[in-house]
């Protein structure tokens, strides 16, 4: 509950941080690049290449070199009228419309000290320092993150205020719900590319919510409606017909518990080892071993249960009088199940 009180606090202020601070800073100098006119002269407006106006210059094509990365793009390297050098960044290749070459004419724009776009004759390529749209990668990943961040708060407060209403690590009033924040999540990841303003883009995830919403509450509906029982998951067991090594755990106050994490399953043993080829360091389990039933794990169990990705089970067993658990994925667990079935006697007792 710790883990998850402090990771979705963490996610909910760098959400709010991403939004409120870096963003709004983002669509500020949006805005005033949008709103920016062409400077009057060099000698009317003080400052040069770095003032708050639109700075138009003709300029040569000194050469270009081309970025190494997974979206194409180039450096054009030019050289001003007034013997001037710089650089900047465009997307695309040089060998692509519009066609950038040494000795080219062109004319290039300063905004605030960096060029924001090349004119290329009769077409306009704009650079890598476009302000314009930086927004939205500070409003995608505020908005994923706060909705990641408000599934485990939610976590967090369920269990700390209603944690015996259901031993289960993953009861379905934190995993429902932390399900519909998931899909919220992509959503809000996805919306500010989606759309052309900080308002659609809020306006897309108000549309959507109700439709995440709904599902979430006919999904708790049925499961609701589901009958509980005892938490015991019906298996059938498998008797491995060969040696089978997968992850695994036994866990308890006997001496073949395994901290390394691997069993080892044949048709008439059980053992656990820390080697994941399962042929060395092997800790076989005693025929008194007795399985009790297959159950999903529980927040009351200890601590270093591993969870394989939301994927693991649990077989309660007993080794005279002695509680013994042990863990791995439902995959697996027929094969437990069918490595502690007892084997008929070679000389069973005459009558």
């Amino acid at each position: 509950m710790r883990g998850a009180a402090m990771l979705g606090s963490v996610c909910v202020l760098v959400a709010a941080w991403l939004l409120l601070v870096t963003m709004r800073g983002a669509l500020d100098e949006e805005r005033a690049f949008r709103a920016a006119v062409s400077c009057a002269s060099d000698g009317d407006v003080p400052g040069g290449r770095d003032n708050d106006c639109l700075r138009a210059v003709r300029a040569g094509i000194d050469r270009t070199e081309r970025v190494e990365g997974r979206t194409p793009s180039y450096w054009l390297y030019v050289t001003e009228a007034d013997g001037t050098s710089s650089r900047t960044r465009l997307r695309g290749s040089p060998q692509e419309p519009p066609i950038a070459r040494a000795g080219m004419r062109v004319e290039v724009t300063y905004w605030r000290g960096q060029i924001r776009y090349v004119d290329f004759e009769s077409v306009r390529q704009y650079t890598n320092a476009d302000p314009r749209g930086d927004y939205r990668l500070f409003c995608a990943c505020g908005l994923a993150l706060g909705f990641y961040g408000t599934g485990f708060l939610w976590g967090w407060y369920w269990l700390a205020r209603h944690s015996r209403v259901s031993v289960r690590a993953y009861p379905r009033q934190v995993g429902l719900p932390f399900v519909g924040a998931l899909c919220l999540t992509a959503l809000g990841a996805a919306a500010p590319w989606l759309t052309d303003s900080v308002g659609a883009a809020l306006q897309l995830i108000g549309l959507c919510s109700p439709v995440v919403l709904a599902a979430c509450s006919v999904a708790a509906l049925l499961l609701w409606r589901r009958p509980s029982g005892d938490d015991t998951v019906a298996l059938r067991p498998s008797v491995p017909a060969a040696k089978q090594c997968f992850l695994g755990v036994i866990l308890g106050k006997i001496p073949y518990a395994g901290s390394g994490g691997y069993l080892v399953a044949d048709p008439v043993h059980l053992a656990s080892t820390p080697d994941p080829t399962g042929a060395f360091f092997r800790r076989e389990v005693p025929r008194s071993l007795t399985p009790v039933r297959v159950r999903p794990p529980y927040w009351t169990d200890p601590p270093d249960r591993p969870d394989y990705g939301g994927r693991a089970l649990v077989l309660e067993c007993e080794d005279n009088g002695v509680p013994v658990l042990i863990v791995t994925h439902r995959k697996n667990i027929p094969w437990v199940l069918g490595a502690l079935q007892p084997t008929p006697s070679a000389n069973p007792p005459r009558p």
